[in-house]
């Protein structure tokens, strides 16, 4: 058999099920995901709340669309192809870490752009895409802007003597909003202790800090921001 009739068997398997007139349609479908999972990266970093790097998160956003348009493209032309991808990804476990249901969420709308373009229905993904933005948009615009702030707290001694707990706690909640104990450890010689509190603004936080330096000189103070990173 001569190779020009191998190659000629080859391109016809390879092609089976799939027109050419399909190439532009699977063009301009790829173009549009492309573009659409990119403005919902931008999205994400303008409007999302997560804690975690939002750039780099929203990275992944178009890779993950397209990958998943060329899935369902190649898979719906095919009924075993379909079946494949079942039992495929049935032993396929992904464990990266979703911090927070936002995350989630966006990933469940970056599939969808993938899915919707790579079943044909590029101008109902887009339509649709559209809303969600809106959603969010909005939603973002009518959210209170966050008046007060969230600080990890951590005091210890230092040098200084063992100060005692509960003062230091009446401290705290007679200068700031709230105050809620997370961890203490205490050895002959230190004591460490962490809150998470409430403050409303700068001069609140300077008042708590200069009433703990009054009682305890050489108490060791550290603030930790807890609000999102813009």
């Amino acid at each position: 058999m001569e190779f020009s009739t191998l190659l000629r068997g080859f391109i016809l398997d390879n092609l089976a099920g799939f027109s050419y007139r399909n190439i532009p349609i699977f063009i301009f479908s790829f173009l549009v995901c492309a573009i659409l999972a990119y403005i919902l990266g931008q999205f994400y970093i303008r409007f999302g709340n997560s804690l975690s790097n939002r750039k780099v998160f929203a990275k992944n956003f178009m890779v993950l669309a397209l990958t998943t348009m060329f899935i369902i493209s190649v898979v719906k032309t095919s009924l075993a192809l379909s079946l494949g991808l079942v039992g495929a990804l049935s032993i396929v476990r992904f464990r990266s870490a979703i911090k927070e249901p936002e995350e989630l969420t966006y990933l469940f709308l970056t599939i969808a752009i993938g899915l919707g373009c790579g079943a044909g229905l590029t101008i109902l993904t887009i339509l649709a895409f559209v809303g969600f933005i809106t959603v969010i948009w909005f939603r973002s615009r009518a959210a209170k802007p966050l008046e007060n702030q969230n600080l990890y707290l951590t005091i210890s001694n230092g040098d200084g003597p063992i100060p005692e707990l509960n003062q230091i706690v009446q401290i705290l909640r007679s200068t700031l909003l709230a105050v809620k104990l997370k961890r203490t450890d205490e050895t002959d010689k230190l004591l460490e202790a962490s809150f998470v509190v409430e403050i409303e603004d700068f001069d609140q936080m300077e008042k708590m800090r200069y009433a703990l330096k009054a009682r305890y000189p050489f108490l060791n103070v550290s603030f930790m921001d807890t609000s999102r990173d813009f």
